[in-house]
């Protein structure tokens, strides 16, 4: 059976960068790491591939070179069941990184990632049309997603 396995493409900074993901999420750890021989590209001993799982899906991290770089065109997304995740990832994964608009942000790495409360999509998804306006609005208002605050917008307070 075969699997698609995310392959992220960094400088030089994979390993760490698996580190640091690995530390964040639970059931994740790093599985392989395969390192430059001599006469590579990089250092002999430098890592070239890592392989690790971030609770239990795949990733792969490439030393590739500048060559490339992250865009907001990929992201990962964390979905939250409350706001103490959604502090917890937001604060973890900003530290050395940006924020940006409606929880998205980006890792010190370059990657973006989207922390995502599952009431998000409740309250901009609401049968009834100005409430999920007025949840989106106020969404969009918003670095990191405050579930509090965007129920009572939807409750029009």
């Amino acid at each position: 059976m075969s699997s698609i396995t995310p392959c992220l493409w960094f400088d030089d900074q994979g390993e760490q960068a698996a580190e640091f993901y690995t530390s964040i999420f639970p059931n994740s750890k790093i599985t392989n790491i395969a390192r430059y021989g001599p006469g590579g590209m990089r250092p002999e001993g430098t890592a070239m591939t890592v392989q690790f799982e971030l609770d239990g899906r795949e990733y792969v991290a490439l030393n590739g070179g500048p060559a490339f770089t992250f865009t907001e065109a990929i992201s990962l997304q964390v979905f939250c069941g409350s706001q103490a995740e959604v502090d917890e990832y937001w604060a973890r994964l900003t530290d050395g990184g940006e924020e940006s608009q409606c929880g998205w942000l980006k890792d010190r790495y370059g990657l973006s990632w989207q922390i995502v409360p599952t009431a998000l999509g409740e309250l901009l998804g609401d049968p009834d049309p100005d409430r999920a306006r007025r949840a989106t609005e106020a969404m969009l208002r918003m670095k990191k997603i405050d579930i509090a605050e965007l129920r009572r917008a939807a409750e029009g307070a």
